[in-house]
Parts: structure tokens; C-alpha cells; sequence
């Protein structure tokens, strides 16, 4: 269990909906709704939010049993825009409110990424969110935000994983009072299931390898959102409580990490996303 600022508790697991469209893609999140998942992460740029929408939905579930994030992309970091936005959302979700609400990169050329975060806030003040986040925002990005409007986003949702394991930017992130967020948990085609440290931990623990992955995640106080259309990787995705790891076995598999850890090249003091 995570715990944001304010007390309100966020499952230890999160379900990434990326790239999940269509009917295959409604019912792969309806699957994941019946298997334990709680937190549900789409955003704009997904193209997939009426089905994230509709899954909810047709899951049963009461909308207060299940936490929805999203994200604004680049083009609507302007004030007016990102307001319109986060209206857009909720009509295609079909929700009256968002429980969590993300700038998805900061685009750092354009310099609206304060500005973005300024105007979920008032979102937040407007009722239209419950909370206001980040993504893939430096510390430097983070620390400007919090000086201009006088408190830090509730989480930052960055590129987390063993290659690439940012373990300065999660120490900021604890100082700042900002949970972390892991997408591409696992390190998607690069995922280090046969490397020595997960591979010899998933025997020890009798667990899967994407396990280990995710556990060394939960270890460090990372909220990871792994993606998966198959229930059983759903299942066992969610299954990380019968074990834990040693501070041995975190530290192996730390060290893991590359300096061009990171899966695409996606530098957030470079890359525009609109």
C-alpha cells in the first residue's frame, strides 16, 4: 500500500492500460478489474480512455472502489487548454470526477510545464480531480513547480526499471513527499528476467522473474504499473505479497542499471510530446 500526502492510500500495484484499445482492450481491463486491480493509468494520448470508461463500467465495480489517472498531453499545457483538456477526459471516461490528474511530459522547450500544473490545480479547486501529478518531470522541473505554487505534485510517474533505475531522482521524490511512479516497470523487450540477480532471486523466492521485478520495485518504494492483456500475467503481477526480497538481492539487481538505461531514448530535458 502507498500513501500519498494527505493520507489517501493508493494500491502497491497499478494497472497501465497502454496500449489496450477496442473491444480486446475493454475487456483485457475488465479482467484486470476482476482479478484485484484498483488504480487504472490512461491518458490522453492513449486514445483509449472511453474504453478504460466502459471497462469500469461493465466491471460491476462502484466508482468509488476504483482510483482513474490521466494525463494532458503537450498540446494542452496552455491554462485554458489543459482546463478543456481535463473536461474532455471526463466525457470520455464517463466519470464526474478524476482521482488523479498528470502533466504527461514537460516539454521543457515550450516552458509551460509550471503553468500546466497550475491549472490542474485549479481543477482540483473546481472539483474536477481529487489529485494533481506529474510526469516525467526532473528534479529540476519539480523544484520549480513547487516554488510557484507552493507544494510539489502529489507523484511523479517516470521511466523506472532495472536498467534504469533512477535511484536519484526517487531519493528527490522522497524528500519532496512525491510518490514514485514506475511505467515500463518490467523494462518491456528489455526486461532482465535471465540476468543473474532477478533470475537466481526468482528461484530462491519460487516466484516468476517479472515477480522479482516488481517486488524490487514495491522494495523501494515505487509504485510500479505494469501492462498486460493475458490474465494469468495480471494475476501474477498483482501476487507480490508471499515474499520479500533481502537488501542483497535489491541492491543486485540496482546494479543492473546502464548509463543508456533508458528503453527508447525518451530524455525529458529533450523529448516533446504533443
Amino acid at each position: 500500500m502507498h500513501t500519498l500526502r494527505d493520507g489517501t492510500p493508493l494500491p502497491q500495484v497499478g494497472f497501465g492500460t497502454y496500449p489496450l484499445r477496442g473491444e480486446e482492450g475493454i475487456e483485457a481491463i475488465v479482467s484486470a478489474l476482476h482479478l484485484g486491480y484498483r488504480y487504472l493509468d490512461t491518458a490522453t494520448n492513449y486514445e483509449n480512455e472511453h474504453e478504460v470508461g466502459e471497462a469500469l463500467r461493465r466491471s460491476g465495480l462502484d466508482r468509488s472502489e476504483v482510483l482513474l489517472a490521466s494525463k494532458i498531453p503537450g498540446r494542452a499545457h496552455e491554462r485554458d487548454k489543459a482546463i478543456a483538456c481535463v473536461e474532455q477526459s471526463l466525457e470520455s471516461l464517463g466519470v464526474e470526477q478524476l482521482d488523479v490528474i498528470l502533466v504527461h511530459w514537460p516539454n521543457p522547450r515550450r516552458l509551460r510545464y509550471v503553468e500546466a500544473v497550475e491549472a490542474l490545480l485549479e481543477c482540483r479547486e473546481r472539483g474536477l480531480v481529487r489529485h494533481v501529478g506529474t510526469s516525467n518531470y526532473t528534479e529540476g522541473h519539480l523544484r520549480e513547480v513547487r516554488a510557484a505554487t507552493g507544494e510539489a505534485p502529489v507523484l511523479n510517474q517516470i521511466e523506472c526499471h532495472p536498467l534504469f533505475p533512477q535511484e536519484h531522482l526517487v531519493q528527490v521524490h522522497q524528500e519532496l513527499g512525491v510518490l514514485t511512479q514506475a511505467w515500463s516497470p518490467l523494462g518491456k523487450g528489455q526486461a532482465q528476467y535471465d540476468a543473474p540477480p532477478v533470475a537466481q532471486a526468482a528461484s530462491r523466492h519460487g516466484v516468476t522473474p517479472a515477480q522479482v521485478i516488481l517486488r524490487w520495485h514495491l522494495e523501494r518504494g515505487v509504485m510500479p504499473l505494469p501492462k498486460s492483456a493475458a490474465p494469468e500475467r495480471q494475476r501474477t503481477n498483482l501476487d507480490l505479497d508471499g515474499f520479500s526480497l533481502t537488501g542483497e538481492e535489491i541492491a543486485a539487481i540496482s546494479a543492473l542499471a546502464r548509463p543508456d538505461g533508458r528503453l527508447w531514448g525518451g530524455d525529458p530535458d529533450t523529448h516533446e510530446e504533443m
